[in-house]
């Protein structure tokens, strides 16, 4: 049914790559379309990893489809706008990035099914900063028929239930505006009965809709692309640990099947580790991250074996300095699923940016600008951190109603079980609801007053909200004068509470410009490379822009498959 084999004794591979995410689907589909046999193991029952829950947003500076979407960009922007954002000392890294990432994106649409398109206006995160741009040097995925997959379709991992409609259905950015209008506009009550009919006709013949967006249909697009290429996929796989030969080259896996199984694999050229970072690994964790933060993460637990930094740490890999400031994050309120499962609702781009909602902390004031990067807005959390962590996002019924909130999705029309449940706190007056979370009441009663009066006029004279064109793009284009600004005064009030959750972490291993571990002594480890969130990133802590994580997860995925190939024979 689909690629997936169970592990053979004495397995030979010219190539293994390890995790199958964006940079390892990526990096597997690179060294098979090099003529390499290629396996990609999984530990999960599916792939994909974090990608396949993420927007999928691809940050290429100076991408060749830029131009032509009319946002011409060159390098030397990007280097001025990444010199005054991202403050490490790593430039040769960073330098690879920018002059590879569009090679890159050509090679890999020219060997594979991977297809990418410009998101026009996608500012930037410091949009007033010298060299940003407002758009186009974040790509996205071109929407994936899973049709095309056939029963692999069921390998692909599921985006989170709370982002999408009707138990399995996938919208768009494009279609979020008239999900919103259906009421008012024709033209949009139209486009919604069409992706309603043809949500419809495809769960005639599948578990869910087969129209993918965002980070599914990138994955689904690499899924594909190294099924083409003859990649033998092992999912359900665990690696135990490397070894390495006697002349110091890492050319075996140690791993373990779906039936606690130990087998090991040969790689005669090389091995590539890409198993997502240290986000579950809490021992190593903490060493790059304040206590205040927590443990939260918004990434993917798909097992318990270790990851690639624990691997490649045992066999004397190099792993980044310890730093408090080696986490991408994001603000995120947790849950309990029907199912019972662990919900963790990153909340990046769809409230906190628009009109009609705050968030105060445990004194009941306010402490960020909430439109702010979601980066940015833990990192203003962790700067309070005795008072900001929780903080809680305040809105009121009309806010809720056509913007939902977190987990609840807009036009919700009873959230009495997310009340009964304690995910989301309601009550009758500022006061009441001020006094069920803890906090001072006649403090939120003054702050959501001041902020109000300057609402009316479009204003947030404490913060700025709105200010700028990254803000503003994320706002409601609906509402003026400020599409980030709106009172607060339609009872009943809501409050969710959101702590320090990572997306993925930014320390990693420690690789050179070709993505070679590199030793603790600085030196290449022969033949093991790393890629994606296992590799430290070349934003050293910084998320200057959409889609910084996933772009240099393709190019030094890319980078990593076309120097594993080159490897001599072992």
């Amino acid at each position: 049914m689909t690629p997936t084999s169970p592990d053979v004794p004495g397995d030979v591979f010219d190539v293994v790559v390890v995790g199958a995410g964006a940079g390892g689907l990526t990096a597997a589909s690179t060294a098979a379309a090099q003529g390499c046999s290629v396996l990609l193991l999984e530990q999960a029952d599916v792939v994909g990893g974090t990608t396949a829950i993420s927007g999928g947003m691809v940050w290429i500076p100076g991408n060749h489809k830029m131009a032509a979407a009319g946002r011409p960009d060159n390098l030397d922007a990007a280097r001025t706008y990444l010199a005054e954002t991202v403050p490490g000392a790593d430039r040769k890294r960073l330098e690879t990035f920018l002059t590879s990432g569009d090679a890159a994106i050509r090679d890999l649409e020219a060997r594979t099914s991977l297809r990418l398109q410009p998101v026009v206006t996608y500012p930037d995160y410091y949009p007033d900063l010298p060299g940003a741009t407002q758009g186009g040097r974040v790509l996205e995925p071109v929407p994936f028929d899973a049709g095309a997959l056939g029963e692999a379709f069921a390998l692909v991992r599921d985006p989170l239930p709370e982002f999408m409609l009707f138990g399995g259905m996938m919208i768009s950015r494009q279609d979020i505006p008239h999900l919103r209008r259906m009421a008012k506009s024709p033209r949009s009550a139209l486009h919604v009965a069409k992706l309603l009919l043809k949500y419809g006709l495809q769960r005639l013949g599948a578990r869910r809709g087969t129209t993918l967006y965002l980070g599914n249909a990138l994955v689904a697009r690499l899924l594909k692309s190294a099924m083409d290429l003859g990649v033998t996929i092992r999912t359900c796989t665990t690696v135990n640990r490397l070894e390495v030969d006697g002349n110091g080259r890492v050319n075996v896996v140690e791993t373990r099947d779906a039936s606690a199984r130990i087998h090991r694999v040969r790689a005669r050229r090389g091995i590539v580790l890409a198993t997502g970072g240290l986000s579950h690994d809490h021992e190593l964790r903490r060493n790059f991250v304040p206590d205040s933060a927590g443990a939260l993460t918004a990434t993917v637990a798909a097992g318990t074996a270790p990851r690639g930094g624990r691997l490649a740490a045992a066999i004397g890999a190099q792993l980044s300095q310890s730093t408090k400031d080696g986490a991408f994050w994001v603000p995120a309120s947790t849950f309990t699923r029907a199912d019972g499962s662990r919900g963790v609702y990153p909340h990046t781009v769809t409230d906190r940016a628009k009109p009609g909602l705050i968030a105060v902390d445990s004194t009941g004031r306010r402490f960020v600008n909430e439109a702010v990067s979601y980066h940015e807005f833990v990192r203003a959390q962790l700067a309070h951190a005795n008072s900001a962590v929780p903080a809680w996002l305040i809105c009121d019924s009309r806010f809720l109603w056509k913007y939902g909130l977190g987990k609840i999705k807009p036009f919700t029309m009873s959230v009495s079980s997310d009340v009964k449940s304690g995910y989301l706190k309601c009550a009758g007056t500022l006061g009441e609801l001020a006094t069920s979370i803890g906090i001072p009441p006649s403090a939120l009663e003054d702050t959501v007053a001041a902020f109000n009066q300057d609402a009316e006029r479009g204003e947030d004279s404490a913060f700025g909200r709105g200010s700028n064109v990254y803000q503003r793009s994320l706002g409601d284009a609906d509402h003026q004068p400020n599409p980030c600004v709106a009172p607060l005064k339609d009872a009943p009030f809501y409050a969710v509470a959101v702590q320090p959750a990572d997306l993925g972490m930014s320390a990693g291993l420690i690789t050179d410009e070709q993505a070679r571990v590199l030793s603790v002594d600085g030196r290449p480890i022969s033949g093991l490379y790393a890629c994606g969130n296992d590799m430290a990133s070349v934003m050293e802590g910084a998320y200057p822009g959409p889609g910084i994580t996933l772009g240099p997860a393709l190019t030094f995925g890319w980078l990593a498959g076309r120097q594993v190939a080159m490897e001599p024979i072992a």
